[in-house]
C-alpha cells in the first residue's frame, strides 16, 4: 500500500505516529516560512505542515511547487495542533502532520473551477469536467448514497428468496409508448437490435421458467424528450413474482421502502401506504400522481394509485390503446364488459407515488392466452403483428405460464428525493444534459465512413439551399 492511513481517520490518539498519506492538494497556504497544505481523499481532509528547520531542504522546495489538485504522497509525524488552531469542522481537526518526506505523484493543470461545495457554475461546465465535480463532497455523497441503496435492496430481496437475473441489453424492438434506441447489426444487414425500455417481456418469460422471484437493478433506455426527472438511460429496480396478487406486491414494496428510509434517512415510514383510486385522484387532485403531503401531514407522502382504466381512447387515431401495456390483467369484476364497453374496464395495475412524483408502477399480468388475444384485438394488434412483435413471449406462454405480477421503480428518481436534489442528473455518475448530450465525451458524435460501410448504412447530408 502507498499509504498507512486515509485522510479522514487520524485523530488525537495517533499523536507521535509516523504515517504516510496519499491524496490531492485541496489548498496550500504560506504563513511566513511555514507552508500548510490540506490533503484530501474520499475519506476526508488532513492538514500537513512543512517547517524549514525540521523538514529537509529538498522536501521544503518541493512543497513550494505544490498547487491545488496535485496528487501527492507525504510522510511525517502526527502532531497535536497548537492551542487556538483546532478546526472543529474536520474529524481530523485536532491534529496535523509534520511532513518530512514529499513525493509529487502527479501534477495538475489549474482546474477550470475551484473544488468547493458552494460552486456556482453551469451544469454544462460541471458535467464536462465531471471527474473534478465528483471530487466535491456533496456530489461524491450522492454516489455513495446510490451504493448504499443498492446494498439495502440486494440484502432485502435476497432475504425474501429473490434471484438476481440479468436480461439482454441488445434485444428486439417492440415499440410501445416511448421510442426505442436502435442498434444496427453488422452480421445481419438491414436488421436492428433495440436497447430495452424495460426488461418486461424477459422477466415474464423468467416466470414461465419457474424462477418465481426475480429482480434486477436494470439499465433502461428511452428515446424521449428530456426534463429534470428523465435521462435517455436510467436505472430501475425491476422485479417479478409468480403465484401472487396485488397485496403481495404492496407488502413487499412497502417493507422495502420502510427499510430504505430507516437505514438511509433515520426515519420510520408509516405503513401500509394509503391507497387512492385513479378516479378519486383525478377528481380531487386533478392528477394521477397526487402529492398527499398536506393530507397526510408528512417531507415523504407515499400512496398507491389503483383501479386504473385498462384502456384509453386515442382520438387522433380513433382506436383504443393500453393505459399501461397490453399484458396488464383485467379487473375480475369487469371481464364481462371487456368487448362491449372497453372504456369502463379497470386494470389490475398500480402506481406508487411519492410527493407527487410517479416513483414506479406495476401490474398483475395476463397469463391466459385467450384473454391476451382479446386484448390485442381491442387495441388493433392483428394476430400477425402480435406474432411478429411478441411471438417469443406468446410461444413461451403455451408451456405453462403461472399467474404472475411485478413492479419496477426508478432508482434515480428515488435517489433524487433521498438526496434532496431537484434533478436526477445530480445522482447519476456521468449524466447527459437536457439536450441528451454528454459534455464529457461529446456523445452523440459522428462515426467514420468505414464503420458506416460495415453496417451497410449511409448518412443523408442536408444540402445547402441555393442562393436567391
Amino acid at each position: 500500500m502507498l499509504r498507512t492511513h486515509t485522510c479522514g481517520e487520524l485523530s488525537i490518539k495517533d499523536v507521535d505516529k509516523e504515517v504516510t498519506l496519499c491524496g490531492w492538494v485541496a489548498r496550500r497556504r504560506d504563513h511566513g516560512k511555514l507552508i500548510f497544505i490540506d490533503i484530501r481523499d474520499r475519506y476526508g481532509v488532513t492538514q500537513g505542515v512543512f517547517i524549514p528547520k525540521e523538514c529537509p531542504a529538498d522536501i521544503y522546495k518541493k512543497a513550494e511547487q505544490l498547487r491545488s489538485e496535485f496528487v501527492v504522497k507525504l510522510k511525517g509525524k502526527v502532531n497535536k495542533r497548537p492551542a487556538g488552531t483546532v478546526n472543529s469542522k474536520l474529524s481530523t481537526g485536532e491534529i496535523e502532520i509534520l511532513v518530512n518526506s514529499l513525493e509529487i505523484l502527479n501534477p495538475s493543470l489549474n482546474p477550470p473551477f475551484e473544488i468547493t461545495e458552494d460552486l456556482k457554475i453551469s451544469e454544462e461546465v460541471r458535467f464536462k469536467y465531471r471527474y473534478l465535480d465528483l471530487r466535491r463532497i456533496k456530489v461524491f455523497n450522492n454516489l455513495l448514497l446510490r451504493n448504499n441503496l443498492y446494498k439495502i435492496i440486494r440484502n432485502y430481496l435476497e432475504a425474501q428468496n429473490f434471484i438476481e437475473c440479468e436480461t439482454p441489453i441488445l434485444t428486439k424492438s417492440t415499440p410501445e409508448g416511448a421510442r426505442d434506441y436502435l442498434v444496427p447489426s453488422r452480421l445481419n444487414p438491414g436488421q436492428f437490435y433495440a436497447l430495452p425500455q424495460s426488461p418486461q417481456l424477459f422477466k415474464q418469460i423468467l416466470m414461465v421458467s419457474g424462477i418465481e422471484k426475480y429482480y434486477q437493478i436494470a439499465k433502461c433506455f428511452r428515446d424521449e424528450d428530456l426534463r429534470a426527472d428523465r435521462q435517455p438511460e436510467f436505472t430501475q429496480l425491476d422485479l417479478e413474482m409468480s403465484f401472487i396478487d396485488e397485496e403481495d406486491i404492496y407488502f413487499l414494496i412497502e417493507a422495502l421502502m420502510f427499510r430504505i428510509f430507516k437505514e438511509l434517512k433515520g426515519m420510520e415510514l408509516k405503513i401500509p401506504f394509503p391507497r387512492i383510486t385513479f378516479a378519486k385522484a383525478k377528481n380531487k387532485y386533478n392528477t394521477d400522481k397526487p402529492d398527499m403531503r398536506r393530507d397526510l401531514n408528512t417531507e415523504f407522502a407515499f400512496a398507491w394509485v389503483v383501479d386504473f382504466p385498462l384502456f384509453n381512447y386515442n382520438e387522433e387515431e380513433k382506436r383504443w390503446e393500453s393505459e399501461h401495456h397490453p399484458f396488464t390483467a383485467v379487473a375480475q369484476a369487469d371481464l364481462n364488459e371487456l368487448e362491449s364497453a372497453p372504456g369502463k374496464v379497470k386494470s389490475r395495475s398500480y402506481d406508487l407515488v411519492l410527493n407527487g412524483i410517479e416513483l414506479g408502477s406495476g401490474s398483475i399480468r395476463i397469463h391466459d392466452q385467450n384473454l391476451q388475444k382479446k386484448i390485442f384485438k381491442i387495441i388493433g394488434i392483428s394476430q400477425e403483428e402480435a406474432q411478429n412483435r411478441f411471438g417469443f413471449l406468446l410461444e413461451a406462454f403455451q408451456f405453462g405460464a403461472p399467474p404472475h405480477g411485478g413492479f419496477a421503480f426508478g432508482i434515480d428518481r428515488l435517489l433524487t428525493i433521498l438526496a434532496g436534489e431537484s434533478s436526477i442528473r445530480e445522482v447519476i455518475t456521468f449524466p447527459k444534459t437536457s439536450a441528451g448530450i454528454c459534455p464529457l465525451t461529446n456523445a452523440p458524435s459522428g462515426v467514420d465512413e468505414k464503420q458506416l460501410r460495415e453496417l451497410n448504412l449511409t448518412v443523408k447530408r442536408s444540402r445547402p439551399k441555393a442562393a436567391g
